[in-house]
């Protein structure tokens, strides 16, 4: 029993690892001038931010859009499977697509932003880690996740990727609220109801 314990703590502390690694390579990456490129993509847009992706990075694009749409910055989820089959509609002239794909090989996510393209949108942003990711060539904008190798047993599960990909897109969020400006009324006139609403509007106490 204290071998298969000492084992278990052993992977947590692996996975902890792996993944704190992941992130502190942003740091070293070059990772700033496409984030400021980004930011500024964003801030000047006219138009709203359009989050795609497909399996986990689908879940990653959604919570991207959310948290955008949270700190004042209309954002939506777009399928990339659903885009070809009329959801593409959302596009518009102006607005932003933010693609996410670790491989960058994806064909639904690749064939969002060709379809995106036709119908004038703005910029397209790339979060991406293969160096032969061909939405690299599609993008106006790519920023480089770097080489990441997933955590776990079979380091192939999206794991380390997705974590990478929401600080990246929580990063750019956060940093294009605070350009525009949202303060904690702002904040708190888009959450209603909950204990953070609560918090916002002065209604709660943190502790």
């Amino acid at each position: 029993m204290t071998e298969d314990k000492n084992e278990l703590y052993a992977k947590v502390d692996e996975f902890l690892a792996s993944t704190i690694r992941a992130v502190r390579e942003l740091q070293v990456s070059g990772i700033v001038p496409s984030v400021h490129q980004a930011v500024e993509a964003i801030c000047s847009s006219k138009g709203k931010v359009i989050c795609s992706g497909l399996g986990k990075a689908g879940i990653a694009a959604k919570k991207a859009a959310a948290t955008f749409s949270s700190l004042g910055i209309p954002a939506c989820y777009l399928h990339p499977a659903d885009a070809s089959h009329g959801d593409i509609g959302i596009v518009c002239p102006g607005d932003v697509l933010l693609a996410f794909s670790t491989s960058g090989k994806t064909r639904e996510v690749i064939e969002t932003i060709e379809l995106s393209r036709h119908l004038g949108v703005g910029k397209v942003i790339a979060i991406t880690s293969h160096p032969d990711s061909p939405v690299r060539r599609l993008s106006d904008l790519t920023i480089d996740m770097g080489v990441i190798t997933e955590a776990g047993h079979l380091h192939i599960a999206p794991t380390t990727s997705i974590v990478v990909m929401l600080v990246i897109s929580d990063m750019i969020a956060t940093i294009c609220s605070s350009r525009k400006g949202m303060t904690m009324q702002d904040y708190g006139s888009r959450h209603h109801g909950g204990y953070i609403g609560a918090l916002a509007r002065g209604d709660g106490i943190i502790r």
